[in-house]
């Protein structure tokens, strides 16, 4: 028990309360710690340092290099190229084609060195069968031309006279009439129309009016007065009476009762009758310089300020 105060079982109800420091061990002070012994016993690990890269195994940790692929075929590109090239050349069915040696020169005219034809023989003198001749024959024979010169006269030309035949002045016309009636008898109803004429509107309008419209109301003629109105006598001004008026001026009564009090008048009597209070009033007032003057000159520093004036 703590030779003062509570006891720690009244306290916190526990018999003792342990520090909360430590568990009650010694202190060691850091100085006398150890720290890391195993650094400093037994054999340690030391490191070779670093090495430059050369084409050995050294430096690497696998003994051997390890290919990607293990075991794969090689492949020449040159060889495999030569082996395209033998089984292309199998492929040609004779030897391998030469070009001709190049035209050949004439060495004169009439000369065939280097002609396809090659010479050719010389013509036989014998003369070759003919065909018996045959005369054309004689010129057909024609009447001498007959006088005219043609226009106007008849049986002059070689052909013949072209004989008479009518033309109507209207046969046009009439052909053309023949043709429409024809046309109208093989048509079985009316001509197409479509709807789609241009209007104003998309729909019909609304406001068109097909209907005659009825004939107008006649209106009477009202009748004006040409004689304006006239009063019977001009009218009479004021002058503080009722001469102007149709009634006289009343006759004077007087109130035979005395003025009520309102109730307003009444209690303004008992209560007093509120006054706000008056605006600030004007008093004198110190210039700006006077102001000034006194914020620079103070009690404080006075002497040290020159005096422009001397008293």
């Amino acid at each position: 028990m703590p030779p003062e105060g509570k006891s720690d079982m009244e306290r916190i109800g526990i018999f003792k309360e342990m520090g909360y420091i430590s568990v009650g061990d010694k202190y060691t002070p850091f100085i006398y710690r150890p720290f890391n012994d195993s650094a400093y016993k037994n054999k340690q690990m030391l490191s070779g340092g670093a090495k430059s890269k050369s084409a050995l195994q050294a430096g690497y940790f696998d003994t051997q290099f390890k290919r990607i692929f293990e075991r794969e075929a090689f492949t020449d590109p040159v060889k495999i190229e030569r082996q395209y090239r033998i089984q292309q050349s199998k492929k040609n069915i004779g030897k391998a084609f030469l070009p001709c040696n190049g035209e050949k020169k004439t060495c004169g005219v009439g000369s065939y060195y280097g002609t396809f034809g090659g010479p050719i023989q010389a013509m036989s003198a014998l003369q070759s069968p003919r065909k018996p001749n045959k005369s054309p024959g004689k010129n057909f024979y024609t009447n001498p031309p007959k006088k005219g010169s043609g226009y106007g006269y008849p049986d002059v030309t070689l052909s013949k006279t072209v004989s008479y035949s009518s033309d109507p002045y209207d046969r046009a016309k009439e052909m053309l009439k023949r043709e429409i009636v024809a046309h109208k008898s093989m048509l079985k109803g009316g001509a197409f129309r479509l709807n789609l004429h241009p209007v104003e509107c998309f729909d019909g309008n609304p406001y068109k009016f097909d209907k005659p419209l009825p004939p107008p109301k006649k209106t009477e003629d009202k009748k004006h007065i040409t004689m304006p109105f006239k009063p019977s006598s001009p009218s009479k001004k004021t002058g503080g009476m009722k001469a102007g008026t149709f009634d006289s001026y009343p006759t004077y009564s007087a109130e035979p009762y005395g003025t009520k009090k309102t109730k307003s008048a009444m209690m303004n009597k008992e209560v007093q009758i509120f006054h706000p209070s008056p605006g600030p009033k004007s008093t004198p007032v110190k210039s700006i310089i006077s102001l000034n003057v006194n914020k620079a000159v103070n009690s404080t520093n006075y002497n040290r300020i020159p005096s422009v004036m001397v008293y």
